[in-house]
């Protein structure tokens, strides 16, 4: 029997899907692992990106800081974790899976506020609105795509990279891989590796509808009509005719 017919021999178990410490089991761990990192990241890097974008200061900061982030390693940070009071488990992992999560949050927002038509925002302002109001209601909805973007990216990346879990004892899917690797079950590793990638891509186009449905402005389906939609880079251009 070769390493995919075991592994889908595995998949195909019923008792593997409902045991104890079973797929279901740690498909929940897993997803919880992963939205509390990315809802986390969100509540730092949302408000950050929008005032920065929105003043239109502190764009070397944005970038600095995104890189930072991003060049500090998710095990890394696990390993830190170890030796203070945070130590292992689940809350490490998320801690470290919402550090991974924030620098393309940010990125994204600041630069979808940034990309909002100077023009759209002056109209706005000569009709009286607030700067609050001009943030909340006339630049945040018009870099929504590019803001979802930056959500949809954190997300699948997270739910890949949260598969480390297992290794400091926080649950989850990779539960299955390191386990399979220590009994040598190559068909229960290959197993744990199809559930993340199958997970990942459900991540990608769930967020990916969630943000064509939050897109301003007339929508189109890129399949439709023979063109594409618009595109979520240029949120400038999902903006509704004054």
């Amino acid at each position: 029997m070769n390493l995919l017919q075991e592994a889908l021999r595995y998949l195909n178990d019923p008792f593997n899907w409902t045991r104890s410490n079973g797929i279901l089991e740690l498909l929940g761990e897993h997803l919880r692992i992963s939205a509390l990192a990315v809802l986390a990241a969100m509540v730092f890097a949302v408000p950050l990106g929008m005032l920065l974008g929105h003043t239109g200061r502190g764009g070397g900061f944005t970038v600095a800081l995104s890189n930072v982030s991003r060049a500090v390693p998710t095990l890394a940070l696990l390993t830190i974790f170890a030796v203070t009071p945070i130590g292992f488990g689940p809350t490490a992992t998320t801690i470290a899976l919402a550090v991974f999560a924030f620098p393309p949050i940010l990125t994204n927002t600041y630069v979808g506020f940034r990309g909002v038509d100077r023009d759209v925002v002056e109209a706005s302002r000569a009709m009286g609105f607030s700067d609050l109001q001009v943030a909340t209601r006339v630049e945040l909805p018009l870099a929504a795509p590019l803001l979802m973007t930056g959500v949809r990216t954190a997300a699948v990346q997270v739910v890949a990279t949260a598969t480390l879990a297992a290794l400091v004892a926080g649950g989850g899917l990779g539960s299955i891989i390191t386990l399979g690797f220590r009994q040598q079950d190559y068909g229960a590793v290959l197993a744990g590796a199809i559930l993340v990638a199958l997970l990942a891509v459900l991540t990608e186009v769930l967020l990916a509808a969630l943000s064509w449905a939050v897109t301003p402005g007339p929508r189109r389906l890129p399949f439709l009509h023979g063109r594409p939609a618009v595109r979520s880079a240029d949120p400038a251009m999902a903006a509704p005719p004054l």
